[in-house]
């Protein structure tokens, strides 16, 4: 079937161009989403009335989709998910879980904006791509992990963090804990020291000068 794309399809076409695709993908996906038309006499003449309003909409819509790729650039989603031993998820992380993700992240993103040949089953760190517009695209990262606590070495490592790192981990925190009251304790300790030291001090001073009015 001839179509008449009205916005850029990626590996298909850019917006004018008529280009031949099967009747399913026709009728399933490009008409009913308005991205295309028939190939008719009547709509390319339509078209041709409609290009100017269509590029300038086309324009707007890009630009406010290039300042929302700006925000987004650089970002990571935590997705928190139980998983086995090896890594393989109970669930899975679809694009629904990854758009409404982004979307509590700061920005709305649909479900169809999330280009996801197949729902995430592993955990790990996932690079994902977001179609924001036909001409802009911008790509985060899905951190899927066990716990807050290990999407955040996940993140510092740059891998799947195994058990035994987990527990390291934990221990290392438990051990920072340990130090920083043992510190606390420690400045106490010295603080009283000093203030025992002073009162001693004022007391001697207190002494001498009763003795040395007694001697006056």
């Amino acid at each position: 079937m001839d179509v008449i794309l009205l916005e850029r399809i990626e590996k298909l076409g850019q917006m004018g161009d008529v280009v031949a695709v099967k009747p399913g993908f026709a009728r399933n996906y490009l008409l009913p989403q308005k991205k295309a038309l028939r190939a008719t006499k009547e709509n390319l003449e339509l078209f041709e009335t409609r290009r100017a309003q269509l590029e300038a909409e086309n324009l707007n819509r890009r630009t406010e989709a290039e300042s929302v790729a700006e925000k987004l650039e650089g970002l990571s989603v935590t997705l928190i998910r139980q998983a086995g031993d090896s890594g393989q998820l109970y669930g899975s992380v679809s694009a629904r879980d990854l758009s409404e993700a982004v979307t509590e992240a700061g920005c709305t993103v649909a479900r169809q904006q999330v280009q996801l040949d197949k729902p995430i089953k592993m955990l790990g760190l996932h690079p994902v791509k977001l179609r924001l517009h036909p001409e802009v695209a911008v790509e985060i990262t899905a951190n899927v992990a066990r716990s807050a606590e290990e999407a955040e070495l996940q993140a510092k490592t740059g891998h799947v963090v195994s058990a035994d790192e987990q527990r390291e981990a934990e221990m290392a925190a438990v051990e920072a804990v340990i130090a920083e009251v043992e510190a606390e304790e420690q400045v106490e300790t010295e603080a009283d020291a000093e203030g025992e030291a002073e009162a001693g001090a004022a007391a001697e001073s207190e002494t001498a000068e009763e003795d040395a009015e007694t001697r006056d």
